[in-house]
């Protein structure tokens, strides 16, 4: 096994996704990750602090992405800000991605600790999106409510992203996404 091999964090991520869905979460071991990409356990362990952590690797760059983009958007409307801020982790899903992301996600839900994971990035991203809007001037509770909700619009967009059979790109179901809240919200205003 090599020590080191250009592309290894792909490998890993790879092998683990097939050996997650092949035998299952918890009876899958790092050893036989490490083996199927094809290094070694010291590789893995330098690359991942755990077999979990393989799933959920770019986290801070995703968190990142978005909150440059919150805090650079041209926009002056706050809402209008919060999607350009989902614009921009639409980079981070690329189309020839999708498949690699459909698996993960499957693995995702059907695992209970993996499913709370993922609800605890989600939490984290939106706290960092509401002190962007923040320093961007924007008050609270609208600022912890515009974050979460557009966290929340990530979520739905991105869940139906990786449904089979749909082919409409992240940002586009974003946006979409973003036009069904918005018309949910003023239909509820208008009716009060």
């Amino acid at each position: 096994m090599a020590r080191w091999a250009p592309g290894s964090r792909d490998r890993l991520q790879q092998a683990a996704v097939e050996l997650f869905a092949e035998q299952g979460y918890e009876q899958t071991t790092v050893a036989q990750i490490a083996e199927r990409a094809g290094v070694t356990e010291r590789t893995f362990f330098r690359t991942f602090a755990d077999k979990r952590e393989v799933l959920f690797a770019g986290s801070e760059q995703l968190e990142a992405l978005i909150v440059d983009a919150v805090a650079g958007s041209p926009a002056t409307d706050p809402v209008d800000v919060a999607a350009d801020g989902l614009d921009a982790a639409a980079q981070f899903f690329p189309e020839d991605r999708r498949p690699y992301v459909q698996a993960r996600q499957e693995l995702v839900v059907a695992n209970p600790a993996l499913a709370e994971r993922e609800q605890l990035k989600m939490v984290t991203l939106a706290s960092s999106v509401a002190r962007a809007l923040r320093e961007r001037g924007v008050g609270e509770p609208a600022a912890r409510l515009l974050a979460h909700s557009a966290i929340t619009v990530f979520q739905v967009a991105f869940e139906t992203w990786v449904r089979a059979g749909e082919d409409r790109p992240l940002q586009q179901l974003q946006r979409e996404t973003f036009t069904a809240l918005r018309e949910t919200l003023g239909a509820r205003t208008a009716a009060r």
